[in-house]
């Protein structure tokens, strides 16, 4: 049993400024991206190298175990232990030095991939191996994993491009691991005294990276330390530093989809695939695509060839010519069903669905959970599909499905299998210890990519011979004789079900939202969560938006995954003590309610909703934060406040009167106070002619009536011109606001009144986006019912009904250039492909910007998160900003967004409608 006082205790006499032994950090770090769970006792972030050492000698001390951690993303159990976890992540990220003529990189072990690669893209390099984690994948991971990604075929693994390690022992000696040094450690007899073993045994496909790579330390492959300690998943020595060469990045690519009947054929046809030298191979089931499309819609899937399992086979050339008259070739001898040869923007569409894999195979096509338990084994590629044949008997066998997916250029098939983890977790064992004798049957490697860890080290006996064994154990003594470093993997291992963490422990009945998809159980959602990780990665550059709160700190806390292992902590009661457990309200409180990983999440974790049904399950019986009030009661206030606006305004507007209001409201001290607007939008309207058209009705939502009249009063005049007859809705409310801060019983008394006036038989428009998408998603599970559904389909955006009228032709907006901002609920509930369409056919020139825009309704008021909001919108929005210059035009149809704007950026941001709105009087005064 750790000392825990004397470990955190020791570790700050050492130096380590950042240590901490609390409930909530354990449990965010008690899995990765594996179906296991190990609570450690405490975590770190070391500084520099020094204090990965000081740590190290602590332990050792101690005799703690210690695990080393980078994104966190392994799939088999390896970042995760019981005693000190350090993660690199956050301060160990620096590039030191990258060498273009010799092509190396000297790095830090917490860089993520894609650092390394945006690095080298000046000098047309990149770091070689490419797992579909590459986004937030570290270097320190990818080479304790022997990573290596789709385009192993071509870049090799991890190890192939470590040229030396600077790295620490158990006993604390440093060395550089390269040809033939073994620093202080007795290596060579172990090895000479295995000579034969290794060579039959170890290195005999490109993808066997179980156990350890000891053929590196073969005389005839140079004795390289450093390549073998690349696999060795953190058992035998602490990463300091380390040296890797780079690849050249080809001049051009092209895209091959090959169509199969299924996902065995499409294995048979590999091996006539491999002497056209692809740069990657890879296989896609259709179900998977299927999944995507049920998701993300059709639109998100490039049309592609007939059959039901695909290649994606990668191909180069000099030239864009040459690489398409390259994949043409290839396809001819594919013996396909169908081909396309896909370039551009859709090849970047198909390949981001298949990095996406992981996540998106965490539900079957029938929507049971799927796991990783089987995740990444391989053979011989042309072995493949006997294999894929034996493994859908077996998982038929066991009354299993899958989605399989995976290199198969190099024989190595990734599955997401629907084991019963929460009801016959044994089930597992069964299927898994009978998968891995399948692949030994056929020279293949229980793992092709994500090492052994915990998942899989128990299975090594079936692979290895008593010999190798022996040689694993006599290595790991010889460099960590104590068994110091992540004990339980690959020698002496912990069974692969001893730590599994299994799925809705507790049952956590939702109370409001239907979570229709998870069996109305919040415990079963937060599962949903498998650890990959996405919401680490920096999308915002391609639109995404998915997690602002972490890329704002940088802290664990604030991924999606660090709130779903929380959440799936306090289903489990072992550690955080339920819902109302204050470890959940503070992983919680930098949540902003985006709902960017709603879409973002390849698993469909809804972390905004997650927190509206805890914030109700919590504060139902309990007095409520001042913000709750003074924001989540927001509609009646303002209509309050619309009797009297110039006065209120005056109120608020002295040093007094705001921050009396700022404290009584819970509002950060550094929030400007919004004004009222003089005249209410529906007051406006009143006093206006009723015009001829088509009937629509016009959602007034509390933000342009109250805030943004001029909104209302554009969107009326361009529905006009489109040949609209507007009606008003009735003051109703969607009851955002009261979702957003967990009143939910209030929320659906105000839904359940919305849906009823709304449900007329008429198109209904809505102006602000996190409103619209109320009517279009949550009301649906707030107020189940026809009613809801019929006024669901009715709701559309500004964009979207202009769309419908063929007649109609939108004004001309060509020298309006610019950026736009869409609302983080339109990203992630309606979409901003029909905004960006008629932008387009108006001739304006705008680029939508990924991110959030930090305040995000309630989130960026509240007392104590000032400083993060600034952060968000300095993530993407304000940089983009000030990139688009002084006379862009910047767009923002969210009330937040553009308050944000005019608050910290001092621009006068327009809703569409202004845009639109702007471009007819223009045309009328020409």
């Amino acid at each position: 049993m750790t000392d825990v006082r004397g470990l955190v205790a020791g570790l700050r006499a050492a130096g380590l400024a950042q240590v901490e032994d609390g409930v909530r950090r354990r449990a965010e770090y008690s899995s990765d991206a594996s179906n296991h769970r190990v609570v450690p006792t405490a975590v770190a972030y070391p500084r520099d190298a020094d204090e990965v050492l000081a740590a190290l000698a602590v332990c050792r001390d101690l005799g703690t175990p210690l695990t080393m951690r980078g994104g966190g993303t392994s799939i088999a159990g390896n970042a995760i232990g019981p005693g000190l976890v350090l993660d690199t992540s956050r301060h160990l990220t620096r590039i030191v030095a990258l060498d273009p003529v010799a092509r190396t990189a000297v790095v830090q072990p917490g860089v993520v991939l894609d650092r390394v690669t945006d690095a080298g893209a000046p000098h047309g390099l990149a770091y070689g191996p490419d797992p579909s984690t590459h986004s937030r994948a570290t270097i320190g991971g990818t080479i304790g994993n022997n990573a290596c990604g789709a385009h192993a075929m071509s870049a090799g693994r991890a190890a192939d491009t470590v040229v030396s390690l600077q790295v620490a022992t158990a006993g604390g000696a440093v060395f550089d691991a390269g040809p033939r040094d073994a620093g202080p450690v007795d290596l060579w007899p172990v090895v000479d005294a295995h000579l034969a073993a290794i060579r039959t045994g170890s290195g005999r496909f490109r993808r066997q990276v179980s156990g350890y790579s000891l053929e590196h330390l073969l005389p005839e492959n140079g004795r390289h330390v450093g390549r073998f300690l690349a696999g060795s998943e953190g058992t035998l020595a602490v990463l300091l530093q380390a040296t890797v060469s780079l690849a050249a990045v080809p001049a051009a690519t092209a895209l091959v989809v090959l169509g199969y009947p299924d996902m065995p054929a499409a294995a048979d046809a590999v091996p006539a695939l491999l002497p056209h030298a692809p740069r990657a191979v890879e296989g896609m089931d259709a179900r998977l695509v299927d999944v995507v499309r049920r998701r993300r819609g059709a639109a998100a899937v490039p049309d592609l060839p007939r059959g039901e399992g695909w290649l994606f086979v990668e191909v180069a050339g000099e030239s864009a010519a040459a690489a398409q008259d390259a994949a043409r070739r290839l396809a001819a001898d594919a013996g396909a069903l169908d081909s396309l040869v896909v370039t551009g923007p859709d090849a970047l569409r198909l390949w981001r669905i298949r990095e996406d894999g992981a996540g998106l195979g965490g539900r079957t096509p029938a929507g049971a959970p799927a796991w990783p338990g089987w995740e990444d084994a391989a053979v011989p590629p042309e072995h493949l599909g006997a294999y894929l044949r034996d493994f859908r008997g077996l998982l038929d066998a066991h009354g299993l499905d899958a989605l399989v997916y995976g290199h198969f250029g190099d024989g190595c098939v990734h599955a997401r299998i629907d084991f019963p983890l929460a009801a016959r977790p044994q089930v597992l064992r069964g299927f898994v210890e009978a998968a891995a004798d399948a692949v030994a049957r056929y020279g293949g490697s229980v793992s092709g990519e994500h090492g052994d860890g915990r998942a899989r080290s128990e299975l090594l006996p079936r692979m290895y011979g008593p010999e190798l064994l022996g040689a694993f154990a006599a290595v790991k003594h010889a460099f960590d004789p104590t068994g110091l470093l992540n004990p339980g993997v690959l020698v002496e291992p912990e069974p692969l079900d001893a730590t599994l963490r299994l799925p809705g422990a507790h049952p956590l009945r939702a109370r409001a939202f239907a979570l229709p998809e998870d069996g109305g159980d919040l415990s079963v959602a937060a599962h949903r969560c498998t650890g990959v990780g996405r919401c680490r990665a920096d999308a915002t550059a391609t639109g995404g938006v998915m997690c602002p709160s972490f890329l704002a700190t940088g802290d664990e806390r604030d991924s999606t995954r660090g709130r779903a292992r929380v959440l799936q902590e306090a289903a489990n009661g072992t550690l955080v003590g339920g819902l109302g457990a204050p470890e959940v309200l503070e992983s919680l409180d930098l949540c902003l309610s985006c709902k960017g990983c709603a879409v973002d999440c390849p698993t469909g974790v809804d972390m905004a909703t997650y927190k509206a049904e805890v914030l109700h399950a919590r504060y139902r019986r309990w007095w409520r934060p001042r913000t709750h009030w003074s924001l989540g009661w927001l509609p009646l206030t303002a209509r309050l406040a619309s009797r009297a606006p110039r006065l209120v305004n005056a109120l608020l507007g002295t040093a007094a009167g705001g921050a009396l209001a700022r404290a009584a409201g819970g509002i950060d001290r550094d929030r400007e106070l919004p004004r009222f607007a003089p005249e209410t939008f529906r007051a406006w309207f009143a006093g206006q002619p009723t015009g001829d058209g088509d009937p629509v009705l016009l959602f007034v939502d509390t933000f342009t009536d109250h805030f943004t009249p001029e909104v209302g009063r554009a969107a009326v005049a361009v529905l006009e011109d489109a040949g609209f007859a507007v009606q008003l809705s009735a003051p109703v409310c969607c009851g955002l606001t009261w979702i957003s801060t967990g009143q939910l019983d209030t929320a659906r008394g105000q839904l359940a009144r919305t849906v009823a006036a709304l449900d007329r038989g008429l198109p209904v428009v809505g102006l602000e986006p996190s409103c619209t998408a109320v009517l279009r998603g949550d009301a649906v599970e707030l107020v189940p019912g026809p009613a809801a559904e019929r006024v669901a389909a009715a709701t559309h955006t500004l964009a979207e009904l202009l769309a419908t009228r063929p007649g109609w032709t939108p004004p001309d907006l060509t020298g309006v250039r610019g950026v736009a901002q869409p609302h983080c609920h339109q990203h992630a509930v309606l979409g901003w492909d029909a905004d960006r369409a008629l932008l387009a056919r108006a001739g304006a020139d705008v680029t939508a910007v990924g991110g959030c825009c930090g305040l995000a309704g309630n989130f960026g008021a509240e007392a104590g998160h000032h400083a993060v909001s600034v952060a968000v919108a300095e993530t993407a929005l304000l940089p983009a900003v000030r990139a688009a210059g002084a006379g862009a035009a910047v767009l923002a149809d969210g009330f937040s967004c553009r308050t944000q704007l005019d608050q910290l950026a001092d621009v006068r941001a327009r809703h569409l409608a202004e845009v639109l709105a702007e471009g007819m009087h223009r045309a009328q005064d020409g």
